[in-house]
């Protein structure tokens, strides 16, 4: 802006507010010299600025409203101009609505009179996007035509959404999530850790599976359900495809017909709180989030898993949530009970058949917790070491499979469900 340019109002105001402090303390010759100065520099009259200066500086609103100018014949030309011009915004749209307007006179698909092309020479832009908002849109923008989006999951709608309760006592109702090792990106397949915890005992289950097909999934769950030392009740997922779809919702159905299937609601992690929780305590403290996609990493991945749930169940100790006293009904204090082993938990159920008993306290005895915390550094050690798929490499998914194609990955305890 140049020295002779004149302000506009908002200049004006501004400037007005920043010498509205000067001139209240000055004296009354210092007042006459301040409106001598603001008289040049804004442009307005004398007693306009002392009106001003002794009223309220803020701008008020009109206490009656201006007619329209720009009428229906006007918004009628908008609404055919903006549609040819597909829908441009009001910067693009004003500067090019005359030649438009004569363009579409030529051709017929408009009536422009020769007031109506004066209104249009002078509309402003802030006009424009109100005439817009008001007249709206016949049709969408062509960019914006594109293919409709698939429906949701419509398999979903037939579960419930729900949480398994805090204090649930009985064993056997599982929160399950799936956790990506795919690193930065997630292109491509990769490896893919398969949690089950059961939220009254503590205790979970963990599988690495290769990709989340079908078949790799339904793989993970048979050696989960093979190992797992007490029935499952209750399944409760996240509303994942990789879970929802007919083919796995049949692989349950013929598995264990009488099985309750819930989800979490969308978006709402603590709806899965206590799978999320061991995502991290136990899957991400100790491998991190780096990227693992070979078979290489996933044969050590499942020997070093094989570790984790003997260490996690029967040597690491949990507190659960006892009660939620309330000091106000916005504010609680959490109390926790005394600190015992999913396994101990478990035991204390008596969901456990005598001879399962017998069998995990063996396990438990023969184990030597400093050796087993050993072999669980020299397996994360060996898993970091290794380096991830070269692009020239493939993965056979066949050759993924934990029950044909890993004969490293043996159950720790016998069977309660047939597998191999």
């Amino acid at each position: 802006m140049s020295e002779t340019d004149p302000m506009n109002i908002n200049e004006r105001r501004k400037y007005l507010h920043k010498m509205w402090g000067r001139y209240r303390k000055a004296s009354k010759q210092e007042k006459g010299r301040l409106l001598d100065e603001m008289e040049a520099v804004t442009g307005l009259h004398r007693k306009t600025l002392i009106r001003t200066l002794n009223g309220q500086l803020s701008r008020k609103k009109r206490s009656r409203e201006r007619g329209r100018t720009y009428g229906v014949e006007i918004d009628d030309a908008m609404r055919v101009i903006a549609r040819s011009l597909d829908y441009a915004c009001a910067e693009r749209l004003q500067p090019n609505l005359v030649w438009m307007a004569e363009h579409l006179n030529r051709h017929g698909e408009l009536g422009v009179g020769k007031e109506s092309m004066q209104k249009l020479e002078r509309i402003s832009v802030s006009t424009v996007k109100r005439i817009l908002k008001r007249i709206g849109r016949s049709e969408p923008k062509l960019a914006a035509r594109k293919p409709k989006r698939p429906q949701s999951n419509s398999l979903r709608k037939r579960y419930p959404m729900s949480k398994i309760a805090w204090d649930i006592e009985e064993a056997g109702h599982f929160e399950v999530d799936l956790v990506h090792h795919c690193g930065e990106s997630a292109n491509g397949e990769f490896i893919h850790t398969l949690q089950m915890v059961d939220v009254a005992t503590g205790w979970s289950e963990i599988a690495a599976i290769f990709g989340r097909s079908y078949r790799v999934m339904t793989d993970g769950f048979e050696y989960l359900l093979a190992r797992l030392p007490f029935p499952i009740l209750e399944l409760h997922p996240d509303n994942g495809a990789e879970f929802f779809n007919q083919f796995l919702l049949r692989f349950w159905k013929k598995k264990q017909p009488d099985l309750l299937l819930t989800r979490s609601r969308p978006y709402q992690k603590n709806d899965n709180r206590f799978v999320e929780e061991n995502n991290q305590s136990l899957v991400r403290a100790y491998i991190g989030h780096g990227r693992l996609d070979t078979h290489a990493q996933l044969h050590i991945l499942r020997q070093l898993y094989e570790k984790l749930w003997l260490f996690h169940n029967f040597f690491q100790p949990v507190m659960r949530l006892q009660e939620k006293e309330y000091l106000t009904p916005l504010q609680y204090r959490r109390k926790y009970d005394q600190a015992r082993t999913p396994f101990e938990r478990l035991l204390e159920k008596g969901c456990l058949q005598e001879r399962v008993v017998r069998q995990l306290i063996t396990l438990r005895d023969q184990t030597n917790p400093l050796i087993l915390r050993n072999q669980i550094d020299a397996l994360i050690a060996h898993l970091l070491s290794l380096p991830v798929l070269d692009h020239s490499e493939t993965v056979n998914i066949f050759q993924t499979l934990i029950k044909e194609a890993d004969p490293s990955v043996t159950l720790s305890i016998e069977p309660t469900l047939p597998f191999r």
